[in-house]
């Protein structure tokens, strides 16, 4: 099995992440160019949208880091970098352990204050 590496991510780095993924539109690309890579074309293709308006949303993604761009020949390809999707599902793994953690806190108070109001 080969395990994708995690890599570090500065704020800067999370907010333009999150910025990108915000969208739906460059969400559905994103699944589109992780199952496989597609040509620009290909994907502007899939959307109600101008190639230009697919074009920039493509550019957004391409500068979080969330795909790459190649040539060939004409043609831009796609395709989507497990890597730095891996470090969001890592970050937000450690968003839901602090929130998991003041769940468990808060489920100790509670039970803590129920024990005392027994006594």
């Amino acid at each position: 099995m080969y395990i994708v590496p995690v890599i570090e991510l500065d704020e800067g780095r999370v907010d333009a992440l999150f910025h990108a993924l915000a969208d739906r539109t460059r969400r559905d690309i994103m699944r589109r160019v992780l199952a496989g890579e597609h040509s620009v074309s290909t994907l502007a293709a899939s959307y109600d949208m101008s190639f230009a308006a697919v074009q920039k949303h493509v550019a957004v993604l391409d500068r979080a880091g969330l795909l790459t761009k190649r040539r060939h020949g004409r043609e831009q390809l796609a395709s989507g970098d497990v890597t730095t999707v891996r470090s969001v599902a890592s970050l937000l793994g450690e968003l839901e352990q602090i929130w998991r953690g003041r769940i468990a806190r808060i489920d100790e108070l509670i039970a803590s204050d129920s024990t005392h109001r027994k006594d």
